[in-house]
């Protein structure tokens, strides 16, 4: 229908996405390379990554391993000479449970229950600590001997089970970076904790004054805390790759002779024939045999309309076929599709973007560390100055590892997250990633697609006052007959009442006719018509033998495109359009928005190609999209935004979904994203400007378990009310 988008035929989406990966574990050693999957849903921080990575690549035979922490999953490449048993041995001996790769394990599900369990332990957490410090309450106003001993033991009852159940996922990931011979956050953590316990437990038992099962619990529920707000910035996020995989099509009719037979997709081989019914996704790549239709293909190129599609055309696996029955002679299916090379593509750039590293997990590993080698020191001083005191340098030792246990630490960022993420809420933005924020901040360049991220992707009449109100009657009714994108926009907008239209039928890739007044009237190409394309997207009309008249189309902007570009612009920020769509449409929108740096008809794997390059050359990019010909681009660049409206595949891709129609608040989150990353480092300032404070303090003796949780709890919550200060 349209004299732009229907000039011959499209290049297989797939043909220029590069480096398919064929080769996938069957479980057997073989003689060639080959790549095995594997789960991993234990890790959840860049020490985990290194962790298994590492251990990985000493080993002979292994070429290559890259841990994805979003889909919480490990590939591996190796010559053939490991089985999925060895490897999934050798990842358990560094501390990390392996699975065969389930995606019903990598499922929302399974996020679902980690949260439900972190949040049920967080719960069980908080009861004991409020109980327990009633219990204190009374040590503390005077409570002595027997009274005293009861009410540490009843503290000691609470407190110790509470420890070992809400610990747990403390305890786990330190004794896996233990046996991998690292020195994780959780250490210290978990050290802690087992410190203030068994001096409480050893001083209960001895009559002491002093327990600090408040100490350990209070701990524990900070900790928690932080935990939780972090694992909730994860949790929306799951694989883009995982959604190109639901879009592939299972089953497949083939044609043998004069039968059609319905058969998995694949046992499908090169040269079979296969038949694809109007309203049908198409299951494979392939040349049209024989049909004419109309090619959905927007999911594969951005193109805004249709494609006219007959014998000798290429289709491509995800296309949706239209209007008309075609025949397809087979040239890949399955893992050599282009859907499968595009899902392929997006599951190496996300792998190569979750190897940022945040804010956090830099200064633990600087932190751990440190804390370690103070509280020994501590230890080691105490026991020389004392003459072997080992109860007073225990408890020395713990205070200063209390103090410093990096609970404000690990709160730092989730915090802030979470504030920025309920004000970004708010403005209609929904933040999915925990680092999403930090890469944000660091943004030089932004790139746009264009229908359905700068447009709304639905066109509108720009013409209708040229034509007369019969004409606009005819096209009325005919349009209604239709599906095609430009006649449902006519049957929309035209207000002239309809004229009776008789033997009204559609002509599968070309347009409808029928008959008013004894005469022939056609609505659609404009070849079919008897016109001369245009420049313009246009939907022809001809009434009898008089000329075709075009009904001119343009692709609406969405609220706010404008504002946004020029803001960008004015702060100095270089903007790029790159499309799939036709050159016209494109240029037609550059000139429109003021853009000077504008592509078309880009396929997906360019549009990747493109953002990388950009990031290569020393920017930070952030890819606004919404189709599933942008989910490359939007898994390789710093950071991606895409629109509600977007294709799933394009939103799990994405960082940042904008939730509304207008795209202005992408500006507000810019803004945001900076004060976010000031707010970070002003609470590492705090957590480290505490600790410069009250270590020595630790250190000389001068302050108890006790007192070191109740410091360390103070640092905590001044980090989360500095990080709450975004809200305002």
């Amino acid at each position: 229908m349209t004299a732009v988008d229907y000039q011959g035929g499209m290049a297989c989406a797939g043909c220029v996405v590069a480096g398919s990966i064929t080769d996938r574990a069957n479980g057997q050693a073989g003689n060639g390379p080959e790549e095995v999957l594997l789960a991993l849903p234990a890790v959840h921080c860049a020490t985990c990554i290194s962790t298994v990575e590492r251990g990985l690549l000493v080993l002979p035979g292994i070429t290559e391993a890259r841990v994805n922490l979003t889909m919480k999953r490990a590939r591996i490449r190796h010559d053939g000479s490991r089985t999925v048993e060895d490897l999934i041995a050798i990842i358990g001996h560094l501390g990390y449970e392996a699975l065969p790769l389930d995606m019903v394990a990598l499922s929302s599900t399974e996020n679902d229950r980690v949260g439900r369990e972190l949040l049920m332990r967080l719960g069980v957490a908080f009861f004991a600590m409020m109980n327990i410090m009633l219990l204190s309450v009374a040590v503390w106003s005077g409570a002595a001997d027997a009274t005293r001993d009861l009410f540490h033991m009843i503290s000691g009852a609470i407190g110790l089970p509470t420890v070992i159940f809400a610990g747990q996922p403390f305890f786990k990931s330190a004794w896996a970076s233990l046996r991998a011979g690292q020195l994780g956050m959780d250490v210290p953590i978990s050290l802690a904790i087992i410190l203030a316990s068994s001096i409480s437990v050893y001083e209960t038992f001895h009559g002491g004054e002093k327990a600090y099962f408040d100490a350990a619990v209070m701990l524990t529920f900070f900790l928690l805390g932080g935990r939780y707000l972090d694992h909730r910035t994860r949790a929306v996020a799951r694989s883009a790759a995982q959604e190109l995989a639901a879009l592939e099509v299972p089953r497949a009719i083939r044609l043998t002779g004069t039968t059609e037979e319905m058969v998995s997709v694949s046992t499908l081989a090169v040269g079979d024939l296969v038949v694809i019914r109007p309203g049908g996704r198409v299951p494979v790549d392939g040349i049209v045999t024989t049909g004419t239709s109309e090619i959905d293909r927007s999911l594969l190129t951005g193109e805004s309309l249709p494609v006219h599609t007959g014998p000798e055309m290429v289709v491509s696996a995800g296309e949706v076929n239209l209007t008309g029955a075609l025949t397809v002679r087979v040239t890949a299916a399955g893992r050599d599709t282009s859907l499968a090379r595009m899902a392929d593509l997006v599951t190496v750039a996300e792998e190569s973007r979750n190897r940022y590293t945040s804010l956090a997990d830099r200064a633990a590993r600087l932190y751990s560390p440190l804390v370690h080698l103070l509280s020994f020191s501590a230890f080691g001083t105490w026991m020389w100055i004392t003459g072997g005191d080992i109860r007073y340098a225990i408890n020395i030792s713990a205070a200063v590892l209390i103090i410093t246990c990096p609970c404000a630490l690990g709160l730092a960022v989730p915090a802030v997250v979470t504030a920025a993420s309920g004000k970004l809420f708010r403005a209609g933005l929904l933040i999915k990633s925990g680092t999403a924020l930090e890469r944000l901040a660091t943004v030089d360049t932004v790139v746009f697609d264009k229908t359905g991220t700068l447009t709304l992707g639905t066109p509108e009449p720009t013409n209708l006052s040229d034509h007369d109100e019969t004409a606009q009657g005819i096209a009325l009714t005919l349009a209604r007959a239709s599906s095609h994108p430009l006649a449902q926009a006519l049957a929309a907008t035209i207000t002239a009442p309809a004229h009776r239209v008789s033997d009204i039928h559609e002509v599968p890739g070309y347009g409808i006719e029928g008959t008013f007044n004894g005469q022939s009237v056609r609505l659609g190409r404009a070849p079919w018509v008897g016109a001369e394309p245009g420049t313009v997207t246009a939907a022809w009309l001809r009434i009898g033998n008089t000329p075709a008249t075009a009904f001119t189309f343009a692709d609406r902007l969405r609220p706010g495109a404008a504002e946004l570009v020029q803001g960008l612009k004015g702060q100095g920020m270089q903007v790029h359009l790159v499309s799939g769509d036709v050159p016209g449409a494109v240029q037609d929108l550059a000139d429109r928005l003021g853009i000077t740096n504008c592509q078309s008809e880009t396929l997906p794997a360019e549009k990747a190609t493109f953002v990388s390059g950009l990031i290569a050359s020393g920017h930070s990019v952030l890819m606004i999209g919404d189709g599933l010909n942008d989910t490359g681009a939007l898994t390789a660049a710093t950071v991606s935004i895409s629109p509600a409206s977007a294709l799933d595949a394009a939103r799990v891709a994405s960082d940042i979904v904008l939730m509304g129609r207008d795209i202005a608040p992408v500006a507000l989150a810019l803004s945001i994203s900076r004060q976010a990353v000031r707010r970070m480092k002003q609470n590492f300032a705090i957590s480290f400007g505490y600790n410069i404070v009250a270590v020595p303090l630790a250190l000389v003796g001068l302050a108890t378990p006790l007192l070191a949780a109740a410091a360390m709890s103070l640092s905590s919550i001044t980090v989360t009310l500095n990080a709450m200060r975004l809200k305002s």
